[in-house]
C-alpha cells in the first residue's frame, strides 16, 4: 500500500491552431490526497482531464509542473516500470496469439522472473479473479467481463503499491457492469491495495471509491465521501452531476410574503417556502439558483402546512418508483415518488420540498451559498 499526493499538478498541450493561441489546459493545479488503503474515484465527463491524470501517475504522460508522490518518494522522472503502479487499461490489451495464463505472465517473463515464481504468483491471483478455468484459453473465446478480469488481473500480479482502473466497466453490458463492480469492491478489500478508479458513471464512482474526486475542465470540483457529495455539494455542476435523475436547479427570485420568504419560479406563480436556515443568507428580491433533488419533493401531504398546487405534465411508472414532471414557464421539474397511485397528465398535485432539503447556488459563480454562523 501507498499514500498518494498530486501536489499542484498540472498538464498542458501546445495548441496546434494558429500561433498565438493558448496551450490546451487538461489538468489545471489539481491538489489531492489518497491515504494508503483507499479507494478513490475520479469522476467527471469526457474531456475533463481525469484520464490525462491517471496517465500521469502512471508515467504515461509528461508532467507539466506540480509532483506526484507515492509515499515520500517523488515520482515525476521515474520511469514506469520502475513507479511499482499497476494499470489496467480501458479496452483491455490483451495480446490475442497468447493464452490468458501466457497473457498474466508476460510482464513478470519480461523482468527475467522464473517460471517457478510466475506459476506460484498466478495460482495465488487466478481463484482472486475467479479465472482459474480461463488460464489456457485464448482473448478471442473470452467474454467481454472475462476480459477485463484477465486485464485486472495483470494488474495486480506485480503486487504494486498503487492500483489505477481506467475506465474498466465502459465496455460491458448493464448486468456484467453490476457484477464486475462488487467483484472490484471485494477485490480491493482482500489486497488492500491503494486503488484509483477513472470514470464517467457516476454510479460506478458512489459504489466503489471510499472518496470521489470529482472534475470538471481541468479541474477539481470537489473531493468528500459519497455522502458529503451528494448531501451537500459545493457547487452548481457537482450538484447536477451527481444523482440520478439528475437535481433540478432552477433560478428563482426570492419574495417577501408576509412574514416569510418564498422562491418564486419566472414564468409561473409556483411558490415554495424558503428553508429558515436560509433567512439571513437570502433577502427580497435575490435571484439564486435553487436545487432540489427528485427525492426531496412531499406529494399531496395530508398533514402539510403549505405546499403549492401544481399540474401533472408527464407522468412515468418505472417499478419501484415513478417519476413526475411538472411544467414550470419554460422548465421542468422532475418528482420521484413511491406513492402507488397512478397520475395522468393535467392532474392536479400539491407538492411541497421537505424541511430544509433545498439547496441554494450563486447565480453568477454557480457556488453554494455558506450559511452565516
Amino acid at each position: 500500500m501507498a499514500e498518494l499526493i498530486l501536489d499542484h499538478l498540472c498538464k498542458m498541450y501546445d495548441s496546434e491552431k494558429k500561433k498565438g493561441d493558448k496551450a490546451e489546459i487538461a489538468v489545471n493545479d489539481l491538489n489531492l490526497k489518497c491515504k494508503d488503503g483507499e479507494f478513490i474515484g475520479i469522476l467527471g465527463p469526457s474531456g475533463c482531464g481525469k484520464t490525462t491524470t491517471l496517465r500521469m501517475i502512471a508515467g504515461l504522460e509528461e508532467i507539466t509542473s506540480g509532483g506526484i508522490f507515492i509515499g515520500e518518494r517523488k515520482i515525476n522522472n521515474v520511469e514506469p516500470k520502475d513507479r511499482n503502479v499497476g494499470l489496467a487499461f480501458e479496452d483491455y490489451a490483451l495480446y490475442p496469439p497468447l493464452t490468458v495464463y501466457d497473457n498474466i505472465a508476460f510482464n513478470m517473463r519480461a523482468r527475467k522472473i522464473n517460471d517457478v515464481d510466475i506459476k506460484r504468483e498466478i495460482s495465488r491471483i487466478a481463484p482472486l479473479m475467479k479465472i482459474e478455468k480461463l488460464l489456457q484459453k485464448r482473448p478471442a473465446e473470452l467474454s467481454g467481463g472475462q476480459k477485463q478480469r484477465v486485464n485486472i488481473a495483470r494488474a495486480i500480479i506485480r503486487k504494486p503499491k498503487l492500483l489505477l482502473l481506467d475506465e474498466p466497466l465502459s465496455h460491458l453490458d448493464g448486468k456484467m457492469r453490476q457484477v464486475l463492480r462488487t467483484e472490484i469492491k471485494r477485490l480491493h478489500n482482500e489486497i488492500k491495495c491503494t486503488t484509483i478508479i477513472v470514470t464517467h458513471d457516476q454510479l460506478e464512482a458512489m459504489s466503489l471509491a471510499d472518496r470521489i474526486a470529482i472534475m470538471n475542465n481541468g479541474k477539481l470540483q470537489q473531493f468528500g465521501t459519497p455522502l458529503e457529495i451528494y448531501e451537500s455539494p459545493q457547487n452548481e455542476f457537482v450538484a447536477g452531476f451527481i444523482g440520478e435523475p439528475p437535481m433540478n436547479l432552477n433560478r428563482v427570485t426570492v419574495i417577501k410574503l408576509g412574514d416569510s420568504l418564498q422562491f418564486a419560479f419566472e414564468d409561473s406563480q409556483v411558490r415554495i417556502a424558503v428553508p429558515a436556515k436560509y433567512n439571513d443568507v437570502l433577502k427580497n428580491g435575490m435571484v439564486v439558483k435553487m436545487g432540489i433533488r427528485p427525492t426531496d419533493f412531499i406529494i399531496n401531504n395530508p398533514n402539510g402546512k403549505g405546499g403549492t398546487e401544481v399540474k401533472v405534465a408527464v407522468f412515468e411508472n418505472l417499478g419501484e418508483e415513478k417519476r413526475i414532471s411538472i411544467r414550470i414557464g419554460e422548465e421542468y421539474l422532475t418528482i420521484v415518488t413511491a406513492d402507488e397511485k397512478r397520475y395522468h397528465p393535467g392532474d392536479m398535485i400539491k407538492i411541497e420540498v421537505k424541511d430544509d432539503r433545498a439547496h441554494i447556488f450563486d447565480i453568477s459563480t454557480g457556488e453554494r451559498l455558506s450559511l452565516k454562523n
